[in-house]
C-alpha cells in the first residue's frame, strides 16, 4: 500500500519533468504605494535615442528591450510619444534643458517620467548614456553611463531598467535576474541558465543523462539540483556556474528528489525514498548532519521554504490525492493548506511571503496554475487554455511567475504576471523545456 500510493507521485517527476515538480521624497511615495493592489503605473516616456552611424542600431536595440524591461517591471506604464503627438525624432538639446515645449508636451499628455539616450562608439566598446527626467519640470533624475562590448548592449537597457526600479519603488528592479530550466540535449536532459527575458541562453551541465528541477542558492552563484549520471546512480549535485566546480550534497539509497535552499543558504530541504517511500529531510550543508521532517506511509515530497526560512510548503498524498502542506523547519505543527480540488502540487512560496502558487487540477481535468494565500482564506487559478502548466517559480520581486507549459508534446517555457495578466512565451527551438527556476536579485 505504501509503494503504490508513493510511486505516482515520484513517476511525474521522474519521467515527465514535472506535474508534482514536484527624486527621493517622490521616490518614496511611490514606495510606499508601489505594494498596493490598486497602485497606479507611472506612465513613463521612451525617446528616441542617439546615436552615431557605426552604433546606431545598438541605440535602438537599447531603447527597445528599455521598453521591455518596464513594461515587465508592473511599475511603469510604457506610453507611446508619437501617439501622443510629441516629436521624438526632433534634435533635442536635453543635457542643457533646451527642448522645455517637450517636457510640456509630455505633461499635458500625463507622461510623469521621460527617458532619453545617447550611444557612441570608444575604440572596440560602446558607450550608452542614459538620462531619466521628470516629466513636468524637466529635472534631470538620473543620469549614467554604461561601457561595454557589442554583446553587452542588451545588459545595459537591463541595468538602467533596475535603476529606474530601484528608484521609485526602493527594491531592486528583476532584468538582471537569470532563469534557470531543463532542456532536452542530445537525447538526455541538460541545466541550462537564460536571462529573464529568454535571451542568451547556456548549457550548464552536460551529463548525458538526466538532470532535473534546479534550484538556485540564495547567492545565485550555484544551483542544486537532482542528477542521474546514468540509470542506477542518482544524487542531489550542487554546481557553481561561474566555474563548473560540482560536488554531491545527497547520496542516499533510492531516489533523492526536489532539493531546495534554504533563504540563508544553510540547509538543503528534499525529499528521498531511502525509507521506502518518499519522505522530506533537511541536510545542514556546514555540518552535513541529515534531519528527517515527515514520517508518513504516504509520499511527501516537493519541500519549498518559506521566505523567514522559518516554514516549509510541502506536497503530500496522506490525506488520499495530492495536497499542499505547511509544516515548521523542524517537521512539526504539519497543517494541510488546500481542499479545493483532488491534486494540488508542487508548491512555490512567493518572495513577499504573501502568496503559494502550485499545480492545480481544475474540473475539467486541466493542469493548471493556482495561488493560494498561506492562511489558506484566498486561493484563485492564473493560467488557462489547453497547455499542462507547471514547475511554477517566483521572480524575486514577487510580482511574476514562471513556470513551463506543455501542448501537443512540445513544453516551452513562460512568464505570467501574478494577477494572471501578460503572459509571455521565453524559450524557442526544441522540443521540452521545462522546470524553470528565477534567480535572487
Amino acid at each position: 500500500m505504501r509503494q503504490i500510493r508513493t510511486v505516482p507521485l515520484i513517476a511525474y517527476l521522474v519521467l515527465g519533468a514535472g506535474l508534482v515538480g514536484i527624486m527621493e521624497s517622490a521616490a518614496t511615495d511611490v514606495f510606499l504605494e508601489a505594494t498596493r493592489p490598486d497602485f497606479q503605473k507611472i506612465p513613463i516616456g521612451v525617446l528616441e535615442f542617439e546615436g552615431v552611424m557605426a552604433s546606431g542600431n545598438a541605440a535602438e536595440r537599447v531603447a527597445e528591450v528599455l521598453k521591455a524591461d518596464l513594461r515587465r517591471s508592473q511599475i511603469f506604464s510604457v506610453t507611446d510619444l508619437v501617439k501622443l503627438g510629441i516629436k521624438v525624432d526632433e534634435k533635442l538639446d536635453l543635457l542643457n534643458g533646451a527642448e522645455l515645449p517637450l517636457f510640456k508636451q509630455a505633461a499635458d499628455n500625463g507622461v510623469a517620467v521621460l527617458v532619453w539616450g545617447k550611444m557612441a562608439t570608444r575604440d572596440a566598446d560602446l558607450v550608452f548614456d542614459g538620462y531619466v527626467y521628470d516629466g513636468g519640470s524637466a529635472e534631470l533624475l538620473v543620469g549614467k553611463r554604461y561601457v561595454g562590448g557589442p554583446p553587452a548592449v542588451r545588459l545595459m537597457a537591463h541595468r538602467l531598467a533596475d535603476e529606474l526600479v530601484s528608484r521609485y519603488t526602493g527594491e531592486a528592479g528583476i532584468a538582471r535576474t537569470k532563469i534557470a530550466y531543463v532542456s532536452d540535449q542530445g537525447g538526455g536532459r541538460e541545466l541550462f541558465v537564460m536571462d529573464y527575458d529568454g535571451h542568451a541562453p547556456r548549457q550548464v551541465t552536460a551529463d548525458g543523462f538526466l538532470d532535473l528541477t534546479p534550484q538556485w542558492s540564495p547567492d545565485r552563484r550555484s544551483l542544486v539540483f537532482t542528477a542521474y549520471r546514468n540509470r542506477r546512480n542518482q544524487t542531489i549535485d550542487m554546481i557553481e556556474l561561474a566555474t563548473g566546480k560540482r560536488r554531491t550534497l545527497v547520496a542516499l539509497a533510492g531516489l533523492n528528489i526536489t532539493p531546495a535552499l534554504s533563504p540563508d543558504g544553510r540547509y538543503l530541504a528534499f525529499a528521498t525514498s531511502q525509507d521506502g517511500n518518499s519522505e522530506i529531510y533537511t541536510l545542514d550543508t556546514r555540518t552535513n548532519a541529515l534531519q528527517r521532517l515527515t514520517f508518513q506511509p504516504a509520499g511527501d515530497l516537493s519541500p519549498f521554504w518559506s521566505p523567514s526560512g522559518r516554514e516549509l510548503a510541502f506536497t503530500s498524498d496522506r490525506g488520499g490525492g495530492p495536497q499542499i502542506y505547511v509544516m515548521n523547519a523542524d517537521g512539526s505543527n504539519v497543517r494541510r493548506l488546500t481542499f479545493e480540488g483532488d491534486y494540488n502540487a508542487a508548491p512555490a512560496w512567493s518572495p513577499r511571503g504573501d502568496w503559494i502558487a502550485f499545480v492545480c487540477r481544475t474540473q475539467g481535468f486541466q493542469f493548471k496554475l493556482c495561488l493560494i494565500t498561506p492562511d489558506g482564506q484566498k486561493r484563485l487559478q492564473i493560467t488557462t487554455g489547453p497547455g499542462i502548466d507547471d514547475s511554477p517559480s517566483w521572480s524575486p520581486d514577487g510580482r511574476h511567475v514562471v513556470f513551463s507549459s506543455m501542448v501537443n508534446d512540445q513544453s516551452h517555457i513562460f512568464m505570467i504576471n501574478r494577477d494572471g495578466t501578460e503572459q509571455e512565451r521565453l524559450t524557442s527551438g526544441g522540443m521540452r523545456h521545462s522546470s524553470p527556476s528565477w534567480s535572487p536579485a
